[in-house]
C-alpha cells in the first residue's frame, strides 16, 4: 500500500528509495502513533488521575504541578541521554532500537496495570503514593520516549540518506507519520465510549513493541549499498572513543561547533514559546465546563492532537517536498519562525483589544494558534532541520542530536515553564510578558535559521562535514 501511494504521488522516485522510505515511514508511524496516544494520555493522567481530591490532593493539583514537572524533566532526561550516548559506542545503530523500545515497553506495560487496577478497584486500593508515582513516571517516561525514540529514528535515517534523496523521502516519512499521529491522538476522542484510559495505554505499549520486528525486517531486506548516506560522514562511523569520552563527546561537539549550536536553536526555540501558549490553553480547557472531567479533558486533548496532525499531514503531503525542491532548505528553515512571529502578534493584538473577559474565546484562540504553528513545525521545520544533520559525523548525528532532541528540548521547555510558573496566577501578566519573551526568542531563532541554512549549502557544495 505504501509503495503504491508513494509511486502515485512521487513518480520520479526510484524503486529502491520507494521501498526504503516506505519501511522507514512504517517505523516512524509506530513511533509517532504510540507517542501521540501517550502524549495526550500523559496530560490526562497527570492532570486528572494521579492526584485525586479523594486521596487528599487539592483541586486541580495536577495543573499546579505541571510547571514543576517541566522544570524537573531536563534533569531526568540528562541521565538517560548520558546512557544513550554510551550505548551508541557499544551497539550497532539498528540495535539501539531493540534496547530503547524494550525499555519503554516495560514501563508502559507497568503503567497500564496501574491504570487497570485504578479503574476496576478504585484509587483507595492503590493509595496516594502509587497513583502519584504513576503520574510522575508517566510524565517523564512519555517526555523522554518522544525525544529519544524520535531522535534515534532520525539519527539512523540521516546516516543512511543523502541530502538530495532526503528532499523527497523525508516529507513522505513525515506525511505517513501524521496519519499515525491522528490515529494515536484519536484514541482519546473515543475515550468516553471506551470508558477508561488503560486500553489506550495498552495499545500504545503494543505499538512500541512492534517497532523491534519492523526494524529487524528493514535491516534484512534493504541492500547494504542503500544504507549509506553522506560518504564523508560514513568514514567517521568506525571511530573509537574512550569510556568517559563516549559519554560527553556529543555535548562537546555541540558546544564547540557554531553550526550545531544553530541547529540546537532551530530545533528547540519553538518549545519554549509553545510551552507558554499551550499552558494557557490547557489551563482554560481544564476549567471549561465541557472538558473539566477526566474523559472530557481527554477528549479535548484528542481534538487538539488530531487537529495539529491533520494540518501537518496536508502541508507535508502536498507542499513540503515542493518547498524543499523549489526554494531549498534555506527558505524552508525561515518559514517556521516567521509563522510563529505572526501568530504571537495576532494573539497579543487580540488580547489587548478584547482582554480575558471571555475565557472560552481565549481557549479557542490559543487552540487555533497552536494547531497552525505546530502543524507547520511538524510538516516543514522538522524534515528540514533533519536534513541539516546529513553533512555531519556519526557523533554529531547520534550523540549531539541526542542531546539536542532530549536535553535541549527539555531545557527549552524549562525556560518556558519558568515563565508560566512566574505568571501562572495572572492571565494578563502571562499573556503580556510571555508574548514579549516569545518575541525575543523568535528574533534569535530567525538569525540562527539564516546562518544554518547558509552553512549547510556551503558544506554540501564543498563536500565537507561537521565533525
Amino acid at each position: 500500500m505504501f509503495n503504491m501511494l508513494i509511486h502515485y504521488f512521487y513518480p520520479k522516485m526510484n524503486k529502491e528509495d520507494v521501498k526504503k522510505f516506505s519501511l522507514l515511514a512504517l517505523i516512524f508511524m509506530l513511533i509517532i502513533g504510540a507517542y501521540w496516544a501517550l502524549r495526550v494520555l500523559k496530560d490526562t493522567i497527570f492532570f486528572k488521575v494521579a492526584f485525586p481530591e479523594s486521596l487528599g490532593w487539592a483541586f486541580n493539583q495536577g495543573t499546579l504541578f505541571q510547571p514543576i514537572a517541566k522544570t524537573l524533566s531536563p534533569f531526568v532526561v540528562l541521565v538517560l541521554v548520558l546512557i544513550y550516548s554510551k550505548l551508541i559506542d557499544i551497539f550497532k545503530k539498528h540495535q539501539l532500537f531493540y534496547i530503547i523500545c524494550s525499555f519503554y515497553a516495560v514501563i508502559f506495560a507497568l503503567l497500564t496495570i496501574i491504570l487497570f487496577i485504578n479503574d476496576h478497584y478504585g484509587a483507595q486500593i492503590l493509595g496516594k503514593e502509587i497513583l502519584a508515582f504513576a503520574g510522575w513516571a508517566s510524565y517523564f517516561a512519555v517526555e523522554s520516549f518522544g525525544s529519544l525514540a524520535s531522535a534515534l529514528f532520525w539519527s539512523f535515517t540521516n546516516s543512511i540518506t543523502t541530502s538530495e534523496s532526503a528532499k523527497e523521502g523525508f516529507p513522505i516519512v513525515i506525511s505517513f507519520a501524521q496519519i499515525a499521529a491522528i490515529a494515536g491522538a484519536g484514541m482519546l476522542f473515543f475515550s468516553d465510549k471506551i470508558g477508561s484510559l488503560w486500553p489506550i495505554l495498552l495499545c500504545a505499549t503494543i505499538l512500541v513493541s512492534l517497532i523491534i520486528p519492523i526494524v529487524r525486517y528493514f535491516m534484512q531486506v534493504i541492500p547494504a549499498q542503500n544504507l549509506v548516506g553522506n560518504k564523508e560522514a560514513a568514514k567517521t562511523e568506525k571511530k573509537k572513543e574512550g569510556f568517559l569520552e563516549g559519554f560527553f563527546s556529543g555535548i562537546w561537539l555541540l558546544l564547540t561547533r557554531p553550526y550545531l549550536i544553530g541547529v540546537l536553536i532551530i530545533s528547540t526555540a519553538y518549545e519554549a514559546i509553545a510551552q507558554i501558549i499551550e499552558y494557557q490553553m490547557k489551563n482554560q480547557a481544564s476549567c471549561n465546563e465541557a472538558y473539566c472531567s477526566v474523559l472530557g479533558f481527554a477528549r479535548f486533548q484528542s481534538i487538539y492532537g488530531m487537529s495539529i496532525n491533520a494540518v501537518s499531514f496536508l502541508i507535508a503531503f502536498l507542499g513540503t517536498s515542493k518547498i524543499l525542491q523549489k526554494y531549498g532548505t534555506r527558505i524552508a528553515l525561515l518559514i517556521y519562525p516567521i509563522s510563529f512571529f505572526i501568530a504571537l502578534s495576532l494573539m497579543l493584538i487580540y488580547y489587548l483589544l478584547l482582554g480575558s473577559s471571555n475565557p472560552s474565546s481565549l481557549l479557542w484562540l490559543t487552540f487555533a494558534i497552536m494547531v497552525i504553528v505546530k502543524g507547520m513545525g511538524y510538516a516543514v521545520n522538522n524534515p528540514t532541520k533533519e536534513i541539516m544533520y546529513i553533512p555531519t559525523s556519526k557523533d554529531a548525528k547520534f550523540k549531539s542530536k541526542g542531546w539536542i532532541d532530549t536535553f535541549g528540548s527539555r531545557f527549552a521547555k524549562l525556560a518556558g515553564a519558568q515563565v508560566t510558573n512566574t505568571f501562572k496566577y495572572s492571565v494578563s501578566d502571562l499573556m503580556l510578558y510571555g508574548t514579549l519573551f516569545g518575541f525575543g526568542l523568535n528574533f534569535i531563532w530567525f538569525f540562527a535559521a539564516l546562518y544554518v541554512g547558509k552553512k549547510n549549502t556551503q558544506l554540501l557544495k564543498e563536500g565537507k562535514i561537521i565533525e
